[in-house]
């Protein structure tokens, strides 16, 4: 998706205590941008299906990658 490439930020899961069957510990995820979610302690997370959903962003950690990941990841998404 298009839009994914301006607005995505990316992190890996740390705690999916809540979300066991939903999210892989450790495993990159697309973080869309939004603030009003970022005011509540949330973030915006693109799924498997290529829907987002809202999480606590406490579960996540935002990480940086070289452009190659980047691109790979949201060839998936």
């Amino acid at each position: 998706m298009n839009y994914f490439k301006s607005e995505a930020q990316f992190a890996v899961c740390i705690n999916n205590q809540n979300y066991p069957a939903s999210w892989e510990l450790d495993k990159i995820d697309v973080v869309l941008n939004d603030e009003e979610a970022t005011k509540d302690g949330d973030l915006r997370i693109v799924d498997e299906s290529g829907e987002d959903y809202l999480y606590p962003a406490a579960y996540f950690v935002i990480i940086e990658l070289p452009k190659v990941v980047q691109d790979s990841v949201l060839a998936i998404a």
